[in-house]
């Protein structure tokens, strides 16, 4: 289960601390443009050593295409990459070793494979969301052939938070700070919050919002295969998401249906609604409206601070980690959001296309 897709499939392989990240992408379309610096600058947004508010460790991050690209277009064979890792502090992992860390992947992997890679996880990392990011670069270079866009971007961290309605903010400003918030004012909070959590040894989690504009109805299958359910999954699959809500989700069932039916009406020729509670997909087929959802994030399960575990004997002990962590990792989580949001409609869009001659 190293494949995600079923038409633009993306197979990933490697270990935090291994030689190098990689992966192969099936199923992307021939005679696409292939941007190899848009497609770094997508990885340049989800590495490390960022910011003050991000981990210390120094990636370059730079992506090597192998396969399926000729005189810089797509071939429509599989495209296969590699990021190579040139930083690692290994031993910095050293006194995890026989331990199990706290809400970390360890004891899980360690009972389902009887072995495990205790150097930042191993595949467990999320540094492997690196693969993730490449292919959904080759994905949104797709998508906006279409005139489809992703937008993603910190909505919340700890108990700061914007307005839900995404529609009040301009988010070209995601970009514009560090913690990737379209309201500067929010985002100084957040930074402020995130600095002293991380001077006190811990982390915070928060939200990421989404939104995905220009995706034309009917994409989505009618029962096993919804598209919010697709999407839901793929955000659910990335390291430390908590919980996924579309349209206006869980605070909508405070309301009557009177007060949440999207009213469709003509304008300028072209069905529409009058309103988007609905968040884009109803049946689980896109209706043409705006997509956007919610990614909770946890706190980051590594502490710069003693903690209570046992080895893998069962007997008690403590750990104080070390190296170099992310005290959030909403600011890095960001591109990922986009990145697997871009490989579902791709991957939607394409099966769409077999429903119909």
């Amino acid at each position: 289960m190293n494949t995600f897709g079923n038409i633009f499939r993306l197979t990933t392989f490697g270990e935090s601390h291994g030689e190098a990240i990689g992966g192969v992408v099936d199923g992307m379309p021939a005679g696409i443009t292939i941007d190899t610096d848009f497609i770094q600058a997508e990885l340049d947004r989800r590495r490390p050593g960022q910011s003050n508010i991000t981990t210390s460790r120094k990636e370059p991050d730079r992506v090597e295409l192998l396969s399926g690209v000729f005189e810089g277009k797509s071939t429509g064979c599989p495209i296969g990459f590699i990021v190579r890792n040139t930083n690692q502090h290994s031993g910095d992992y050293d006194n995890m070793r026989e331990l199990f860390r706290p809400s970390h992947a360890d004891y899980t992997y360690y009972n389902k494979y009887g072995v495990r890679d205790h150097r930042g996880g191993g595949r467990s990392s999320a540094r492997i969301t690196i693969s993730r990011c490449v292919a959904g670069a080759l994905a949104k270079m797709v998508l906006r052939q279409m005139g489809i866009s992703i937008q993603a971007y910190t909505s919340q961290v700890g108990n700061i938070a914007l307005d839900r309605d995404y529609r009040k903010y301009d988010l070209t400003l995601t970009e514009t700070n560090a913690v990737r918030c379209p309201d500067q004012k929010k985002a100084e909070e957040m930074i402020s919050l995130i600095e002293e959590v991380k001077a006190d040894g811990d982390t915070i989690g928060g939200v990421i919002t989404a939104v995905i504009k220009g995706c034309p109805p009917g994409l989505g299958e009618p029962e096993a295969g919804k598209l919010h359910a697709a999407l839901g999954a793929a955000m659910l699959s990335i390291n430390a998401v908590k919980g996924f809500e579309y349209g206006e989700g869980f605070d909508g069932v405070s309301q009557r249906g009177s007060e949440q039916n999207d009213i469709f009406l003509a304008k300028d020729g072209k069905i529409t609604t009058a309103n988007n509670h609905s968040g884009g997909i109803q049946g689980g087929i896109s209706n043409g409206q705006d997509i956007y959802f919610r990614v909770a994030f946890k706190p980051v399960a590594t502490l710069l601070r003693e903690q209570n575990t046992v080895d893998i004997e069962g007997k008690a002990t403590t750990l104080t980690a070390k190296g170099r962590h992310d005290p959030c990792v909403l600011p890095r989580a960001v591109p990922v959001v986009e990145a697997m949001a871009a490989m579902t409609i791709l991957d939607y869009y394409l099966l769409n296309k077999t429903g119909q001659l």
